[in-house]
């Protein structure tokens, strides 16, 4: 049973004045806390925030890959775009995605006074603002809630080999206090993360503790562009399936790479037990799935793409 959040039953959206935040946030933590006294078991809402700090590091090709996998655990999700106005995932997933901009009151309500206890919520966080995001979310105190239990927060922060970037992990990880945290190293890019360089590397880590990180792996850059020209979720690309659902006729080499690729970005969040962060949220099928995960599911399998990879 899919019960949405009390503000989003109250008011459509865009149709609240802003000055009305304040009274949206108090009635959301209100109706979470007395779902949580009350119906424990329904689990409890997710929110996952992937950002970055600068822009070209594959954060959305980390978004996609979120969305193919809870997909194939058949788990309800809904996904924002925060790069108004054409924005990029919606491209590869306009039927759970929709655009907005989170700097704006607007925006931000349309996506959190919207949280459902059946549903994740994912947001592709527009480059250079996952720390204003988090500051904003503290200052409607969505992260006290966070602390509180009342609901689960996962950010998966992806960075850059720059210093910027190492300076962007101090700042963002100084708001994640209670937040389910991870930095994401995306070699999608063929990204070096100052290997070259250990003493700069550690320098800025042992400032911040300890973290656990994501790698995802690089992806052949000709399977890549051609998953970008289909125009379609990966898992779509190695099922040979165009956007409208019809066969494709996609390389079967190309997709056996692909199919190689995404196995292992899986495994990176079996690792992790993404599962178990989110596992108890409602009825999201996560149970009795196994432990490794196999790309080559009811979405992906292909007799002949057995053979590729």
């Amino acid at each position: 049973m899919q019960r949405m959040i009390c503000a989003a039953r109250r008011h459509a959206a865009g149709s609240m004045p802003a000055l009305s935040l304040e009274f949206a946030t108090l009635s959301w933590l209100d109706c979470v806390s007395e779902a949580c006294r009350g119906e424990r078991s329904m689990g409890q809402p997710t929110i996952i925030l992937i950002g970055a700090d600068k822009g070209g590091v594959g954060k959305t090709t980390v978004t996609r890959t979120l969305l193919d996998y809870f997909r194939a655990h058949e788990v309800p999700v809904r996904a924002f775009d925060t790069e108004p106005p054409n924005g990029t995932l919606q491209r590869f997933h306009p039927e759970i995605s929709e655009i907005v901009d989170v700097t704006s009151i607007l925006g931000q309500m349309r996506i959190f006074d919207t949280v459902s206890d059946a549903t994740v919520t994912v947001v592709d966080v527009r480059a250079g603002l996952l720390s204003p995001t988090l500051r904003a979310l503290r200052d409607i105190e969505l992260l006290d809630s966070a602390k509180q239990g009342l609901l689960t927060l996962i950010v998966f922060h992806v960075v850059g080999s720059s210093i910027t970037s190492l300076e962007g992990i101090e700042d963002t990880v100084s708001y994640t206090t209670g937040v389910k945290y991870f930095l994401v190293k995306n070699f999608i890019n063929d990204t070096s993360f100052f290997e070259w360089d250990q003493a700069t590397y550690h320098s800025y880590f042992n400032k911040i503790g300890d973290i656990e990180e994501v790698t995802i792996p690089k992806l052949r850059e000709m399977a890549y562009e051609q998953v970008e020209l289909a125009s379609v979720p990966f898992s779509d690309f190695i099922a040979n399936k165009t956007k409208y659902g019809e066969v494709a006729s996609y390389s079967l080499v190309v997709r056996g790479y692909v199919r190689h690729w995404l196995r292992q970005v899986w495994n990176e969040y079996e690792r992790i037990r993404l599962k178990d962060i989110i596992g108890g949220t409602g009825d999201r099928n996560f149970e009795d799935n196994g432990g490794s995960v196999d790309v080559t599911s009811s979405e992906t399998q292909s007799p002949t793409l057995q053979h590729a990879g």
